[in-house]
């Protein structure tokens, strides 16, 4: 039999083979895919109730922190006296320097000062070896007395020619020669009452005097030693008492400092120590430079201070507060309760809603000046009200709070007496704080408020003008 027919025969043998696997294969494809899908199906689905529960969560923790209360501190606005003043980087200059030179050559004779002591005008303070100058004085008197001797005879001798020239005896030309003769020695008597004149000069200059009141430093050529007219540099005197003291202030300040000048106002200055914190002197503003520096964009100025505790010393760095105004009732609250956003200037201040609650809110306010930790407010704040100085950060309007009392610390460099330094634009700049934006000392920006309608950064006001 044939293969061909022996298939023909027995169909159904070869279809019972071949069927069956290939429909097992396709369902356990299809179980395989189910499981994969069911599986992601799982997978999303919990995903999508993990995130809703967080969500839940998160709000359920936001309600309970909206009806907790936020513990902050506050401090009260103060209404006090405070002086406006401008502050610059200033180095102490004596009032008059001199250094001392001979007007004359000669040895160095011991020195009539002790270094470091207070000499005053005319007194005298070196000596060069005198001899040589006064044997040249000497000597311009011994030709002084021959041509005097010598103008006398002169002097006898044309008396003589005269009286024989009016008898008719001598000539005309004899007597002409003798008044040229008496003429000649005038002359020379005239020169040697000139040199004797110098070698008194040069004899006075061997004694060197103090031209100023002063403190004498230490000696640059020690006795014995040979110098040099108007080249050897032996000791400088400055002087302490007055003292003056030359600081900068940027060219947007000048102004208004010029006005004052011209208005004949006498301008108070302060001086403070390199850390701006304790005060060294007081005294006044005396002028201005007639120029501005044209690379730094600034005007220097010059102050004088009695300085009668020697107090200031030359070349000393200081920090000056040029008092310009005198507020008798300004509004002062402390530099951390300012917040800058979109709408402006800002504070939070503490109140009670109807049931009684200290509740938080925005209060605008207008900054006049910042200095350190202290703020000048124009307007938007009374005396007495409270502000927030700590946890702002977490304030909303209308928030729950619980306020304690913060201590206020004093201005830097201004802790006697409370002084304001005014900005560059001026004492009477508006929104001088918003507009200097986070250049206080030692501040850095604060994180975003959640109350803060702006959405913005907050920062400190500016403590001062950076000179």
């Amino acid at each position: 039999m044939s293969l061909d027919s022996a298939s023909a025969a027995h169909p159904s043998t070869f279809g019972a083979r071949h069927d069956p696997p290939a429909r097992k294969g396709t369902w356990t494809r299809l179980l395989v895919y189910l499981i994969v899908v069911c599986g992601l199906a799982f997978i999303v689905w919990r995903i999508y109730q993990n995130r809703k529960a967080a969500a839940n969560q998160a709000q359920m923790q936001a309600a309970s922190l909206t009806n907790r209360p936020v513990p902050v501190q506050v401090a009260a606005v103060e209404q006090k006296p405070m002086p406006i003043f401008l502050t610059g980087l200033g180095t102490v200059t004596p009032y008059m320097s001199v250094t001392v030179k001979a007007r004359v050559s000669g040895e160095l004779e011991p020195v009539k000062f002790t270094e470091g002591q207070q000499v005053r005008k005319g007194e005298t303070i070196m000596v060069i070896d005198p001899s040589p100058y006064q044997a040249a004085l000497d000597q311009a008197k011994g030709t002084l007395a021959h041509d005097e001797a010598l103008l006398r005879n002169a002097q006898a001798e044309v008396a003589r020619y005269k009286a024989l020239f009016d008898a008719g005896v001598v000539s005309r030309e004899t007597l002409d020669a003798d008044v040229a003769a008496q003429g000649q020695y005038e002359g020379a008597i005239a020169a040697d009452k000139a040199a004797i004149e110098t070698a008194q000069l040069q004899l006075d200059w061997c004694t060197i005097q103090s031209p100023i009141d002063g403190k004498i430093g230490l000696r640059l050529v020690d006795p014995g030693n040979i110098i040099t007219a108007n080249t050897t540099n032996l000791v400088i005197i400055n002087q302490f008492q007055p003292i003056a003291v030359y600081f900068t202030l940027p060219e947007g300040q000048l102004p208004q400092v010029l006005r004052m000048l011209n208005e004949e106002k006498r301008l108070p200055v302060d001086a403070y120590d390199r850390g701006d914190v304790q005060k060294i002197a007081s005294g006044e503003l005396l002028t201005a430079d007639n120029q501005i520096d044209t690379t730094t964009g600034t005007d220097r100025l010059k102050a004088v201070f009695d300085n009668r505790d020697g107090s200031l010393f030359p070349n000393q760095f200081v920090n000056i507060h040029l008092v310009l105004e005198d507020r008798p009732n300004a509004l002062v609250v402390p530099s951390a309760a300012i917040q800058s956003g979109l709408q402006g200037t800002y504070v939070w201040t503490t109140g009670t809603d109807a049931s009684g609650k200290a509740t938080a809110r925005i209060q605008p306010v207008r900054v006049a000046l910042a200095e350190g930790q202290v703020t000048i407010v124009d307007s938007g704040l009374q005396k007495g009200q409270p502000v927030v100085v700590d946890g702002a950060d977490r304030l909303r309007p209308g928030a729950l709070v619980v306020a304690s009392s913060g201590r206020q610390p004093a201005a830097a460099g201004a802790q006697d007496n409370g002084q304001i330094a005014a900005p560059a634009g001026g004492p009477f700049a508006p929104s001088a704080a918003s507009s200097a934006g986070p250049r206080a000392r030692g501040a850095t920006p604060r994180p975003r408020s959640a109350g803060d309608p702006s959405g913005s950064d907050q920062a400190q006001p500016a403590q001062r003008v950076a000179q």
